[in-house]
């Protein structure tokens, strides 16, 4: 492989394993807040157990998602030196403003592991929040960054110089909202339901029932209601891309011929080299509709595009379709959820807890998926229309020992962070009330 193929499958392995420690990260503080309250109002001990093994994972990824995260800034200068040249002085506020909230999340983490019994109870409560908030807020910072890169604002591109830099309106492109919507949910969906699966495997168990059937109740709660939102951002995210990035949609969908009254292909087999969808499920006019709002609208093929600016069709489309898919299932099973409420014997019978059980992975996987439906939809862009990836990497030798090296590296904060966790699981397991 060539410099390039490494350099793009560094960054590709790194985030990969930094957006799991981020969410997760992100959405656990929410988790440990909710359960406090109850505490406070209760003075229940489960819920005290509960907040006390949760503030442990919240510190764990905390420290993972802040290692992680700075390897991918060191990687961006690293490996792609050409676009941090051009694009740091215009998406530098973002970053920094990250930066910032990092630092408040940090200090307020802070307050709330050394709080207890030191703090007034509902000052020390509140430092919690803080940690929850600043952590989303890190995250769609992060993300608004990402969406620059999707829809490049803010500068003026005149015989290859960027000038006149507006980094306001860089920080508020028009991919912004879209973008930080829809992962913000994802976060919310693939983290609620991976703790909750946990927890269900734990009542499967017979391990600490009590306990874990409180933490399944708080954390499906969330991801039940960002799964059910999340069809709605899908929605804002695909007219934005029809949009902006006709290429991609087309990508997404594998259409390669422009027609009106498009339809929508449900699975399918792509054929780049004959450039065709096999064994596909079709649904008229739908795809003209869901990015368009109207059953007749044009939508642009593939064939359209010069060939090199034309992203690889059937990783996009896969990548698609299985984030596409994941979310229809975990969103039917938010629905499921609230149903049980009211019938309560469900809970009581094993196949509810092994469904959820089995759904624990699967929110990472659309996830993950979600990521590669932008990154590798966007290209041979590395900043849309104005500089290739290509144009972007660097020129100095070696990209593979990098490559190998942090393989290795994340693979052992996996390994580590795995342990970690099964060691506080198995703890709030025999830890007495």
């Amino acid at each position: 492989m060539e410099n390039l193929d490494y350099a793009r499958l560094q960054m590709a392995f790194t985030l990969g394993f930094h957006i799991i420690f981020a969410c997760i990260g992100m959405v656990m503080p929410f988790f440990m807040v909710v359960s406090h309250h109850k505490w406070l109002k209760t003075r229940n001990p489960v819920y005290l157990k509960l907040t006390k093994a949760w503030l442990k994972g919240v510190a764990i990824f905390f420290v993972t998602g802040a290692v992680s995260g700075t390897a991918l800034s060191f990687e961006l200068g690293m490996l792609w030196p050409e676009f941090m040249k051009h694009a740091g002085p215009i998406i530098g506020m973002p970053f920094s403003l990250e930066g910032a909230a990092f630092f408040v999340e940090a200090i307020a983490l802070g307050f709330y592991l050394y709080g207890w019994n030191k703090l007034p109870e509902k000052f020390h409560w509140f430092t919690g929040v803080i940690i929850g908030i600043s952590g989303v807020l890190s995250g769609i910072l992060v993300v608004a960054a990402n969406g620059w890169m999707n829809a490049p604002s803010g500068f003026e591109y005149i015989n290859g110089e960027f000038t006149n830099v507006d980094p306001v309106q860089a920080f508020l492109n028009p991919a912004w909202f879209s973008q930080a919507l829809h992962m913000t949910l994802a976060a919310f969906v693939a983290t609620s339901f991976g703790v909750a699966g946990i927890h269900a495997f734990q009542i499967l168990r017979g391990k600490s029932v009590e306990v874990h059937k409180s933490a399944f109740k708080i954390a499906i709660s969330f991801g039940a209601i960002a799964a059910l939102l999340q069809p709605i951002s899908g929605d804002i995210s695909a007219k934005d891309v029809a949009e902006r990035q006709p290429a991609k949609l087309a990508a997404m969908e594998a259409h390669f011929e422009t027609e009106e009254g498009a339809p929508l292909f449900l699975g399918g087999i792509v054929d780049e080299e004959n450039k065709e969808v096999n064994y596909k499920f079709e649904i008229p006019n739908a795809l003209s509709f869901l990015a368009f709002g109207d059953f007749e609208a044009e939508v642009k093929g593939l064939n359209e595009f010069p060939e090199d600016e034309i992203p690889p069709v059937a990783i996009v489309h896969y990548a698609f379709q299985v984030m596409v898919g994941i979310g229809t299932l975990l969103a039917l099973a938010g629905l499921l959820f609230f149903v049980s409420l009211k019938k309560k014997s469900w809970m009581n019978n094993k196949k509810y807890w092994w469904f959820f059980m089995l759904l624990a992975p699967l929110g990472f996987l659309a996830l993950e998926a979600g990521w590669v439906v932008t990154e590798v939809g966007r290209q041979p862009w590395i900043i849309y229309q104005i500089m290739r990836t290509s144009e972007a990497v660097t020129p100095m030798p070696g990209m593979k020992f990098s490559f190998f090296m942090y393989v290795a590296v994340y693979i052992l904060l996996a390994i580590t962070v795995t342990w970690l966790m099964q060691r506080q699981i198995k703890a709030l397991n025999t830890q007495k009330d």
